[in-house]
């Protein structure tokens, strides 16, 4: 079992900038490919980044390359997503989620553990 708890939520002006975080707790953190997802009212759930077990690759959406980057410490147990230059159109609650192996993915279904989200609102 992983428990994963994310932070770093709140509302920020459009152009701002935001850190999240999601903290583990359980089974080795290590051996877990971590991603975030968003969900907007009336929205499906959807892909925003994923970093592999080592950290060595990231993958992001299109609609926030270049401006979020993922990352993660292993002796934290804690992944992280910056986000930089944010539009009204990134509001969600924002969700991590732990799939055990090296790589991430950017299908829900495909993800063993998730957080129970944090709110993230941009006003214009």
């Amino acid at each position: 079992q992983v428990r994963l708890v994310e932070s770093g939520g709140k509302l920020v002006q459009a152009g701002g900038s935001l850190r999240l975080s999601c903290a583990a707790s359980g089974r080795t953190f290590s051996s877990y490919a971590m991603g975030w997802f968003r969900q907007a009212p009336g929205k499906e759930r959807e892909f925003v980044a994923a970093i592999s077990w080592s950290g060595g690759s990231t993958y992001y959406a299109d609609s926030v390359k270049g401006r979020f980057t993922i990352s993660r410490d292993n002796a934290k147990n804690t992944v992280y997503l910056q986000m930089n230059s944010l539009k009204p159109e990134d509001t969600a609650v924002y969700y991590c989620a732990a799939r055990f192996g090296y790589s991430g993915s950017d299908t829900p279904a495909e993800y063993d553990y998730w957080g129970q989200g944090t709110q993230v609102t941009v006003s214009s």
